[in-house]
């Protein structure tokens, strides 16, 4: 459901009393808990429980399991997330009563007010780059608050409140949300079409990025990841309009990364700014896209004003976001990773991240595809990407959203991979995968379960499995 945004956001402060309906998704709780944080009263509702919902409960908020008007009576302010329905019974009583409705979008501003802020945005490597930015800055001093669309390893949380005046936050740009907010600096990881159930066409897409550049300050700047061609023209455009724009890549860019080395899980890059060498970063995460987004991150700290070696020692320490490139366990000599991937190019990036820690062994992966609108369109090229891998055992398509399309089902994607029929399988039964998997995996394997739905739960009934099978 799309609720609109006001055309003046009022602080946090000025809200009242806030309801989440959906508060255990990763964008209304992490607003959730900077509010929280700050003593406004907030409360919310969710259809499942979840640790999410138990974490916020511990930090102070009244959560209901189930949607009911009676659970809107007592505030002054309701947050929205778009996965819920215009008959949903709170958004209904909200209404009725003349309660203020936000989008998530909105709320997230709201907290925004009064900080300066530094949003993340990108196709892919949104979250990553978020938390290594925050990472980083935290490294160095600085104590921002932030918000992401995953759990740090570090705190274990997707948000919190800090004391400096810096706000780093994931801008998702799927809903258009990104287009709310007025950074003082922002980062770009990449521009490729997705999320054209929203935009339409990709042109569209591309239109979004051009004006969320134009919303960033003009006083402060905008990182783009070059080596990407959608970023490379959006940091055109920008550069032409008098934004300070910092190029970074392995290619011409300003900051520049060389020397890239990869080995197990670590991955390691001497970075170039401005044609100074400033030293080498390891990092503890694999794979060339986390390099980049790693640079992205380095350079909006060196402009923001801190130093290199901080920064670094921020990168270096980061143990990762959950669900990308987590591992989830190992057992029967098969380690299980879990990673958010879900569009061809993410795919790509993990599965050669995959490869890397591997080793001699080989990959095996379990992968959903996520949203029919998305595999209608990019199915193929899943498929195509999947061949990356030994073994590939395809899962339904996870709907989220939309309404099931009896033409559009993983079969669409396991039909695209290049691979030997016996190496690809198709399995709708959810309940049937694990089982497949295990089937499929020898010792020295690697098996990664991808996707943005359900798949996650799977590593552990693998591991399951597989230790069964070894005992």
């Amino acid at each position: 459901m799309r609720v609109a945004v006001p055309d003046l956001i009022t602080p946090a402060d000025g809200l009242g009393r806030v309801h989440f309906v959906g508060i255990g998704g990763a964008g209304l709780s992490a607003i959730a808990r900077i509010m929280l944080a700050r003593g406004i009263t907030v409360s919310g509702s969710d259809a499942v429980d979840s640790p999410t919902l138990e974490a916020l409960r511990n930090a102070g908020a009244r959560v209901s399991l189930g949607h009911e008007a009676a659970n809107v009576e007592s505030v002054d302010t309701v947050v929205v997330s778009t996965a819920v329905h215009d008959d949903n019974p709170e958004y209904v009583e909200a209404v009725r009563r003349g309660l203020v409705v936000l989008p998530r979008s909105a709320a997230l501003a709201s907290v925004m007010a009064g900080r300066r802020v530094v949003a993340v945005a990108g196709t892919h490597g949104k979250t990553t780059t978020t938390s290594l930015l925050t990472v980083a800055l935290q490294a160095a001093g600085a104590d921002p608050t932030y918000a992401i669309g995953g759990d740090l390893a570090e705190t274990g949380t997707n948000a919190d409140e800090g004391a400096g005046d810096l706000f780093v936050a994931e801008a998702d740009e799927s809903d258009g949300a990104f287009l709310v907010y007025e950074p003082y600096a922002a980062v770009v990881t990449n521009v490729e079409a997705d999320h054209l159930d929203q935009w339409g066409t990709e042109e569209a897409y591309r239109a979004a990025f051009d004006e969320f550049a134009g919303r960033v300050d003009p006083d402060g700047f905008l990182v783009c990841i070059v080596d990407d061609p959608g970023a490379r023209r959006l940091a055109d455009v920008a550069r032409a309009t008098g934004l300070r724009v910092v190029r970074v890549g392995e290619g011409d860019a300003d900051l520049r990364v060389s020397d890239l080395a990869f080995e197990g899980t670590t991955s390691s890059f001497t970075v170039v700014d401005d044609g100074t060498e400033l030293g080498r970063v390891t990092l503890r995460i694999p794979g060339r896209h986390y390099v980049l987004d790693a640079a992205a991150a380095l350079a909006t700290g060196l402009r923001l004003g801190f130093s290199f070696d901080d920064l670094r020692r921020g990168l270096e320490g980061f143990g990762g976001t959950r669900r990308r490139m987590e591992l989830k366990g190992e057992a029967a000599q098969v380690c299980v990773y879990d990673s958010y991937a879900h569009h061809p190019a993410e795919i790509a990036g993990d599965l050669a991240a995959a490869r890397a820690v591997a080793g001699t062994g080989r990959v095996v992966v379990a992968y959903q595809p996520h949203l029919v609108s998305r595999t209608r369109l990019f199915g193929v090229a899943m498929g195509e990407a999947l061949g990356a891998a030994d073994e590939v055992v395809v899962l339904d398509v996870y709907l989220a959203r939309e309404e099931a399309d009896p033409a559009v089902t993983g079969a669409l994607v396991a039909d695209a991979v290049p691979l030997p029929a016996e190496r690809v399988a198709f399995v709708p039964d959810f309940d049937a995968v694990p089982a497949e998997v295990v089937r499929r995996a020898r010792p020295g394997d690697l098996v990664v379960t991808l996707g943005a739905g359900t798949v996650t739960q799977l590593g552990p009934r693998i591991l399951a499995l597989l230790a069964d099978r070894d005992g």
